[in-house]
């Protein structure tokens, strides 16, 4: 009798332990399946942010619709580097803009120095170059339909720009004819912008068109 109380003891002793080993792994496999969901939804979530930003790298940048240059003594003394977002950009500051330049062996770095609104269309383009001196240049805001330019050096869909470059102040000297100039508008994110262009045998006008 004893010894068929034991067994049925030592049997329910045993249940009670698989059933705890058992509840134990449920336990377990439930913590790990919550680990691995809060994993996959953290690396979904920065795939899709790294997605997006690269997205925003490849689309956005600065498309340079044309670069001018005005006659100053002798020589070209100012650059208008006319510009816009690319299709597609998001919104470009150009207080963190610099304008990279190479000519005759010297490179400059240019950072913003300003900006006027001229969308009115009533003055020259090289009206007002107040901010542009050896190591600035100037925004002269030729198309800016919500303000962003005007109130805070931010381009976007539809905005129109030149910046004024005092080549004269940059290198200490006009720009002479027959001279390669090179060079980049780089934004702080994006695609820079691409300056290439020689000046012409002769200057027959104060205004160049160089690019």
């Amino acid at each position: 009798m004893k010894i068929t109380e034991f067994l049925k003891n030592k049997k329910g002793a045993s249940g009670i332990g698989t059933l705890i080993v058992f509840i134990a792994m449920v336990l377990v496999a439930a913590v790990a399946a919550s680990v691995l969901i809060n994993t996959s939804g953290f690396l979904q979530q920065k795939a899709s942010t790294t997605g997006k930003e690269s997205t925003e790298q490849v689309a956005s940048g600065i498309l340079i619709n044309g670069i001018t240059g005005s006659v100053g003594t002798s020589d070209v003394k100012l650059l208008a580097i006319y510009l816009a977002p690319n299709a597609g950009s998001s919104a470009i500051d150009l207080a963190q803009t610099k304008v990279m330049l190479d000519y005759n062996g010297k490179s400059v770095v240019l950072g913003y120095g300003g900006n006027q609104d001229m969308s009115s269309g009533n003055s020259s383009v090289f009206s007002n170059d107040t901010g542009a001196t050896a190591t600035t240049f100037q925004v002269n805001i030729l198309q800016d339909y919500d303000d962003s330019a005007v109130d805070n050096a931010v381009i976007n869909k539809g905005d129109a720009v030149a910046l004024i470059v005092d080549v004269n102040d940059a290198f200490g000297s006009e720009i002479p004819e027959r001279t390669a100039i090179s060079g980049k508008v780089q934004p702080e994110f994006g695609a820079a912008g691409i300056i290439s262009f020689t000046t012409p045998a002769s200057y027959t006008t104060t205004l160049v068109e160089l690019q």
